[in-house]
């Protein structure tokens, strides 16, 4: 992949892949009760089939793979600027935290879902900052380019 938007694009598809990724690997944290005892959620996971959610997880793990394989050749070719991995790798921890926080935030439990809480007080900084980061640093680097 030569072209700059075919990066762009590898790059944008990438941050989603890997929140579902590890959505994915992560699996269903429910408590384990007893078979017709109800589970409490701070919010209900979508109800998806098994096979539906592997389908899902299975495609997001090639579709990450496949473009962190693109970025990591096209920059070892410097086809990539080096310098934009400091805008993507904290899009891709905040992807993954994401993707682990939906799943603390929809487990099911037996009353009050204490680590749903910690998710949205201590996740939910975590991700804005990275984010935050991620904005700044990209503004940086399309400014310095129009300067230069």
């Amino acid at each position: 992949m030569r072209s700059r938007a075919g990066l762009v694009l590898a790059a944008a598809g990438c941050v989603p892949a890997v929140a579902l990724t590890v959505w994915w690997l992560v699996g269903d944290l429910s408590a384990d009760v007893p078979p017709g005892a109800p589970l409490d959620h701070s919010v209900r996971p979508p109800d998806l089939a098994p096979w539906a959610e592997t389908a899902i997880g299975a495609g997001a793990l090639v579709v990450a793979a496949g473009t962190l394989a693109v970025l990591v050749r096209a920059s070892a070719r410097r086809g990539f600027d080096r310098r934009w991995w400091a805008t993507l790798v904290p899009l891709l921890a905040a992807a993954a935290l994401t993707g682990f926080g939906w799943r603390v935030v929809t487990a099911g439990s037996v009353g009050a879902n204490v680590g749903a809480g910690l998710v949205v007080i201590v996740g939910g900084p975590v991700v804005a900052l990275l984010v935050l980061w991620s904005a700044g640093w990209s503004i940086r680097l399309l400014l310095a380019r129009r300067v230069v």
